[in-house]
């Protein structure tokens, strides 16, 4: 196994969006973290948590459907143990997603309850929905909002500004731009990003990006590998892999060589749409 990539990105908005979160927090009840099943801790940012601080939460494990089913049960068994409520959905087809109104109120019961006590029945609750770059907030507020206007596309950094959508039912969602944080201390943190999109390919090598992802499939998923491509498995590093996937997929040019930045390309968009299989990155923190 090589050695994991040195991933650093920080750019300037992001730093501006950390202040707008701070800044909105007396203006919300409550928090809607999102995060990506494939690398729930790696797309949980540690300086949001401590910026929401005790705002109550409920978390969504999106993209779950693309995860391994096992280890999305595992994650919400660890976000329960700490006392978050945690759904695993598909924020672009909805999946999961019916029981989210229901879970805010019984969330936010408390909050209710001063309300009524304040005569002010039928105060609209306000959430603040969070969460990294390329994650899946946009989609969300769409689903929730039923065709509301927040942009999505499928790279990190669409969302710039804090935008406010009601979704009925008493309840406002207010959007803001993907925050990562400054630094990764771990590698296998940024690491991780990088493979699920979340920090731009423009900033990372693909060519070894791509290798580094297959060696992690090869070791932990290798039968999906072996299933997608039609290539012999088993004790081959990541470039190696990736040439076979090139050589078998006809990804060559002049003179016979592999295209290895179209094989790269091609692995890293596979696995993003779920398409080389169910798969998770990260394990829950042993207790």
């Amino acid at each position: 196994m090589s050695e994991p990539i040195n991933v650093q990105w920080f750019p300037g908005h992001m730093a501006k969006t950390r202040r707008l979160i701070t800044e909105s927090l007396p203006l919300i009840d409550g928090v809607v973290e999102i995060l990506d099943a494939r690398i729930p801790i790696a797309s949980q940012n540690p300086e949001l948590s401590k910026i929401i601080n005790n705002k109550p939460r409920i978390i969504l494990l999106n993209k779950a459907d693309i995860a391994d089913e096992k280890m999305n049960k595992l994650w919400i068994d660890y976000f329960k143990s700490q006392g978050i409520i945690t759904l695993p959905v598909d924020c672009k087809t909805g999946k999961g997603l019916n029981g989210f109104t229901a879970q805010i109120s019984n969330q936010l019961a408390d909050r209710l309850e001063v309300f009524k006590k304040k005569g002010m029945t039928g105060r609209t609750l306000r959430l603040m929905v969070v969460g990294i770059p390329n994650v899946g907030k946009s989609s969300f507020i769409n689903r929730m909002a039923k065709g509301g206007k927040a942009k999505v596309a499928d790279r990190p950094g669409v969302t710039r500004g804090n935008q406010w959508f009601t979704i009925g039912k008493g309840i406002e969602l207010m959007d803001t731009a993907g925050v990562l944080w400054p630094k990764f201390d771990d590698p296998i943190v940024g690491e991780n990003l990088a493979f699920t999109g979340a920090v731009k390919d423009i900033v990372v090598d693909i060519q070894l990006l791509a290798p580094r992802l297959l060696e992690i499939i090869n070791r932990d998923y290798p039968e999906m590998l072996k299933e997608r491509y039609k290539i012999e498995t088993g004790d081959f590093t990541g470039l190696e892999l990736l040439s076979a996937i090139g050589k078998k997929r006809g990804m060559l040019i002049s003179g016979g060589e592999i295209d290895y930045e179209r094989a790269a390309m091609t692995v890293l968009d596979e696995f993003r749409g779920g398409k080389i299989g169910k798969i998770t990155l990260e394990s829950p923190p042993c207790k």
